[in-house]
């Protein structure tokens, strides 16, 4: 699957392939997050609702 991340370094929004989904956060206050990877190696993440966690394949 692929999200359109905001890369911090180039400045603009990129389009990659989403390696993992990810919860942070305690019981009652969790956040949800979307992880992916550049093409030079770097991470993104990217917080998203839970229904959108809950929709995205990885």
């Amino acid at each position: 699957m692929k999200a359109t991340f905001y890369d911090v370094k180039l400045r603009e929004k990129v389009e990659v392939d989403v390696t993992e989904k990810v919860v942070y956060g305690d019981p009652g206050k969790e956040r949800y997050a979307l992880k992916g990877k550049t093409s030079d190696g770097r991470n993104l993440t990217k917080f998203v609702s839970k229904a959108d966690y809950e929709k995205a394949e990885v």
